[in-house]
């Protein structure tokens, strides 16, 4: 069986930058086995997978350990793959999704919207051994959702953090969300985690699920700008509305070719 594939370099519009993903298009599902050795294979964060479902698509992700429940950058690179490579003709594309309900990206010039689920963390104790694992200062916040998110005073602090991931990798805990106030932007994060064989992930839509609700409520406004301030970095503009998010980044082609199962 020979199948397409694409790599998108997600929320950035320069090349090596941003989050990298693959798109796999498909006509039915392929086993998930099938698909998580593929993802294992092209050793990226995320590979994602979609069908044609009427107009609309389903869509799935794994990374080089696991299927994930939601994924920003890669919902991102797989419009921008329907939009330009693959012929898609209207400005709004709706995914349905096992497990994240029906996400929509809507398509203005060179800017891609994602209108995502919002997720609101709560106060929680730091999981033991946490603070060693994440080699930085003592976060002045510690909250929950899907992922642990620690606030801390400043840019530099998150820049400064020197994670172990062996030692991360074995708290019980999907991934980890740093974050502080931006010096040029109204908020920067970084994401690790090494569970999902990630140890930290270059620019996290999903993240900022959590991300955007904290800081509209933080800094008193609904629109916001955002750098995630990995290696490679990323840039999105964002907005809490109602009980949903809105992120917003552009996305480069890399690669396109076709793989053989």
């Amino acid at each position: 069986m020979k199948l397409q594939i694409f790599q998108v370099d997600a929320f950035t519009d320069q090349l090596f930058g941003g989050n990298p993903a693959a798109i796999v298009p498909l006509t039915e599902w392929l086993p998930a086995p099938t698909m998580q050795k593929i993802a294992i294979e092209n050793n990226l964060a995320e590979t994602a997978f979609f069908i044609p479902q009427g107009d609309d698509f389903e869509l799935r992700w794994f990374t080089p350990e696991l299927e994930i429940d939601l994924c920003g950058h890669a919902t991102l690179a797989t419009a921008h793959i329907l939009f330009t490579e693959l012929g898609y003709g209207k400005d709004i594309i709706h995914f349905h999704t096992l497990k994240a309900g029906t996400l929509s990206v809507t398509r203005k010039d060179d800017l891609y919207t994602l209108d995502f689920p919002s997720r609101i963390a709560t106060t929680c104790n730091l999981p033991s051994g946490l603070l060693e694992a994440i080699g930085g200062k003592t976060p002045s916040q510690i909250l929950s959702s899907r992922d642990i998110m620690l606030i801390y005073e400043n840019e530099a602090d998150v820049l400064a953090l020197k994670p172990d991931f062996a030692a991360l990798a074995k708290i019980e805990i999907m991934g980890v969300i740093a974050t502080a106030k931006g010096d040029h932007s109204d908020f920067v994060s970084r994401f690790f985690i090494p569970s999902a064989g990630i140890n930290e992930d270059p620019v996290t839509g999903s993240a900022h699920c959590n991300l955007i609700p904290y800081w509209a409520e933080k800094l008193g406004k609904n629109k916001l700008h955002a750098f995630q301030i990995s290696e490679r970095r990323g840039e999105l503009w964002c907005e809490l509305k109602g009980d949903r998010v809105l992120i917003a980044g552009k996305a480069v082609t890399y690669l396109k070719g076709e793989i053989y199962i």
